[in-house]
């Protein structure tokens, strides 16, 4: 099932999508202090709107993945990878985006990636092409 839809972007996800375009990762930060990213226009604790952005890392640890053996046919490869959530540095909580590992005995929890930029940006998720290895950068 696929739904097709169009969000407007308001003032916060449209700052962290114009971030993206210019390879900065914009989160928000909430009345406490927590930094969300990729960010959110409400503090999920409080429901307070949120509008102070801050600049994160473009680097972080993984805190979550699974591998995928078999991409499909909408999937950002065609070789295996692996789906991680990456909390960036700076940031309280992780975003989920693709890993592009040699293989599943590469990655592992904890593991330093840092965002590879896609040569082309627009200002979408996408302008993020992947995750890569730290090491590999």
């Amino acid at each position: 099932m696929e739904l097709l839809y169009r969000r407007s972007l308001g003032p916060v996800v449209g700052a962290f999508l114009t971030g993206l375009r210019d390879q900065h990762v914009l989160a928000s930060r909430t009345g406490a202090g927590r930094v969300i990213c990729p960010p959110l226009e409400y503090d999920p604790e409080s429901g307070d709107a949120v509008s102070d952005l801050v600049e994160v890392a473009s680097s972080g640890a993984v805190t979550g993945w699974t591998w995928v053996s078999e991409p499909l046919r909408k999937h950002p490869f065609d070789h295996p990878f692996a789906w991680v959530l990456v909390q960036l540095d700076g940031a309280d909580t992780s975003m989920l985006h693709a890993l592009d590992a040699s293989d599943m005995a590469a990655v592992s929890t904890g593991m330093r990636v840092q965002i590879r930029w896609a040569e082309e940006r627009t200002g979408h998720i996408t302008d993020i092409a992947c995750f890569e290895p730290e090491a590999l950068a």
